[in-house]
């Protein structure tokens, strides 16, 4: 019984993970359709993936906290419940207003679905099997990363934008029904906590000033945004330590495994997340491929990542995981540097080669990073825990998206991208592969801290 009780945990920690993702990334390749028929500009119509990793952002750290205090499965049902309603009503939208604020609704939702997801597993499933079962959650953010925009792009062409939303409504009930009934089981462990309403607007306020900023950040507002929303965050910090229930617990950063785990999440968003892009750029705008072609060799890496993802989360059971995450963060930094060089007679084979070791590097790098961040804290912070890598694959990802909007911008100004500047952005991706391989170093020298330091993991291990 024990064993089928783990096996719906994951089966729905999978799913979940999967379509939280699934429309965050897919979401692009409707945009255009959808903002024909509302009619939106361009600055609207780049809102609409926008302002929904903004208010994922926003609520993770929140999620965290409210999660634990009235449950993580109840928390999961409700954000389940509420990307249901949202992705309903996105289908009956009948205006551009009225579609970015279920666009808002889903990303609120999402947040507490990635939270109680991942914090339902830690604490559902026995430590012995935690890496496996982390492995399988993160395959399927993997999986959703490298099928959506093809999976998308069929339902787009062939029955509308709207179908995007249709296809997720039965997965998503699917996934409330095995809640409900085959899950009896609920966790509680801030229960008594009260809810720190100062430190979550705070924190809001902080992080949402801080992304804005940083995805504008070649324009004065934007650095100004960015600067004012770290030092609205170090207020947070500075008050959660002061607080008996902080939304927060900041003294978990006094484990060496969790911080070190944390940074090397970080910079492993900051790297990687700016890849697929410069592929994509290199591919449509040096090689003069078309956009069918380029997404064929795209998804090369993100399959191979899924494959690795639960082999290597079932490895980190049994192996040191900050050991499997350093050999991974390794072989991608090897596979960045190789893009470092990338240039308009680089043979395709070589090209392949870089994307095969990125797959294999961090599929062995972010299934044990992540056992290792849930499993270097008590159970009773794993909501914390859970929101604490959430909070940095936001992070990273927008700073890596912002490092790639600025190079772009220094380098090239304001002219468009074309072949005939071929060489120009062949130099900014040598400048972004250069940054991206140093964020890969940044995060080895953060597992081997973790790896030296005495703090102990909450499992089963004797390392």
């Amino acid at each position: 019984m024990k064993f089928d009780f783990e096996k719906i945990v994951i089966f729905v920690s999978f799913i979940t993970s999967f379509f939280a993702v699934f429309l965050s990334n897919g979401i692009v390749i409707g945009v255009p359709a959808i903002a024909r028929e509302f009619a939106m500009n361009n600055v609207i119509q780049n809102w609409v993936p926008t302002i929904f990793f903004l208010v994922v952002a926003v609520f993770t750290v929140p999620a965290g906290q409210i999660s634990g205090k009235f449950g993580v499965k109840k928390s999961l049902i409700c954000g389940l419940i509420l990307y249901l309603i949202a992705s309903i009503g996105a289908v009956f939208a009948f205006s551009t207003e009225s579609f970015l604020f279920c666009r808002v609704l889903q990303g609120a939702g999402v947040a507490f679905v990635n939270v109680s997801a991942m914090a339902m597993v830690v604490q559902a499933v026995r430590p012995e099997n935690r890496g496996k079962a982390v492995g399988f959650t993160v395959t399927g953010v993997y999986l959703a990363t490298s099928l959506s925009p093809v999976m998308c792009g069929f339902l787009v062409y062939n029955l509308g934008w709207r179908s995007m939303f249709y296809f997720i409504i039965p997965f998503l009930l699917m996934c409330i029904i095995l809640l409900v009934w085959k899950i009896p089981k609920e966790w509680k462990t801030y229960e008594n906590d009260k809810i720190d309403t100062v430190g979550s607007i705070i924190y809001s306020i902080g992080i949402l000033l801080f992304i804005y900023g940083f995805t504008s950040l070649t324009t004065m507002n934007g650095l100004i945004l960015t600067v004012l929303g770290l030092i609205i965050l170090g207020i947070f910090g500075a008050y959660e330590l002061r607080v008996k229930s902080p939304v927060f617990n900041m003294n978990l950063f006094k484990n060496k495994k969790f911080t070190s785990s944390n940074i090397a999440a970080l910079c492993s968003y900051i790297a990687v997340m700016v890849v697929t892009t410069i592929l994509n750029y290199h591919f449509q705008y040096v090689r003069g491929w078309d956009a069918q072609k380029a997404g064929m060799i795209l998804i090369i890496t993100p399959i191979i990542m899924a494959v690795m993802a639960p082999n290597a989360g079932k490895l980190s059971d049994k192996i040191h995981p900050q050991k499997l995450a350093a050999i991974g963060m390794s072989i991608a930094a090897v596979a960045l540097t190789i893009l470092t060089f990338l240039d308009g007679k680089t043979p395709l084979y070589f090209v392949i080669l870089a994307m095969i070791l990125q797959g294999i590097g961090m599929g062995l790098f972010s299934s044990p990073n992540m056992n290792a961040i849930m499993s270097s804290v008590p159970p009773k912070d794993a909501p914390i825990a859970s929101a604490s890598q959430a909070t940095m694959r936001t992070i990273g990802q927008t700073m890596s998206l912002g490092i790639l909007t600025l190079v772009f911008a220094w380098i090239m100004g304001t002219l468009p991208l074309a072949h005939k500047y071929s060489g120009m952005i062949l130099q900014s991706s040598h400048i972004i592969c250069g940054i991206s391989t140093t964020a890969c170093i940044i995060a080895i020298f953060a597992s081997l801290v973790g790896i030296k330091s005495k703090d102990k993991f909450n499992t089963d291990r004797s390392d």
